[in-house]
């Protein structure tokens, strides 16, 4: 298991429209100093204004990718989390716009483990959506969305998974080579 150890007393931004969402965020990331929001107008004030670790960002309901966006200019790495948008273009979108992670709502309970890949990957140089491969492989959307799920992009998820080769550290690419 990861060491989570890494997210005591970061500073994490969670924003979701759903209440009860937030309430879980914070009792899962206890650890951490959590500020919330539900509100776009409300994150984005809280983006701009204060520091952060860590932003979680729901897609839907509070404009996530224009939270994504402002978060990235604050050098803050972003999470997507979703139940509504989930889907290969979401999945694809995030990707393309500077997310580090995309968590389906349904795997909440395993947020502290995403965040501390985000953040050892971040401390270390390699890739952060290479931990995330690892918790939430292709077999998981598959089940999802079919097994054919990532060929209207073929060339795009070719070079994901290059860059995160590339990322690799020598040990890991040896290994997932042979």
């Amino acid at each position: 298991m990861s060491d989570r150890s890494v997210l005591d007393g970061k500073k994490i931004i969670a924003v979701d429209d759903e209440p009860d969402v937030l309430v879980v965020l914070k009792e899962l990331l206890s650890m951490c100093d959590v500020t919330t929001a539900s509100t776009f107008a409300e994150a984005r004030e809280l983006l701009q204004s204060k520091n952060f670790d860590v932003a979680i960002l729901d897609i839907m309901g509070v404009h996530g990718y224009g939270l994504l966006d402002i978060a990235k200019g604050r050098r803050i790495p972003a999470v997507m989390l979703t139940a509504h948008a989930l889907s290969p273009d979401n999945l694809v979108r995030s990707i393309k716009e500077g997310a580090v992670s995309y968590i389906p709502k349904d795997e909440i309970t395993r947020i502290a483990d995403f965040l501390t890949d985000v953040l050892k990957a971040q401390a270390t140089g390699r890739d952060p959506w290479e931990g995330w491969q690892e918790r939430l492989p292709s077999s998981y959307f598959e089940k999802r969305w079919g097994a054919a799920w990532q060929d209207t992009d073929k060339e795009f998820w070719d070079r994901f998974r290059a860059s995160i080769r590339a990322r690799q550290s020598p040990s890991k690419r040896t290994d997932s080579e042979g």
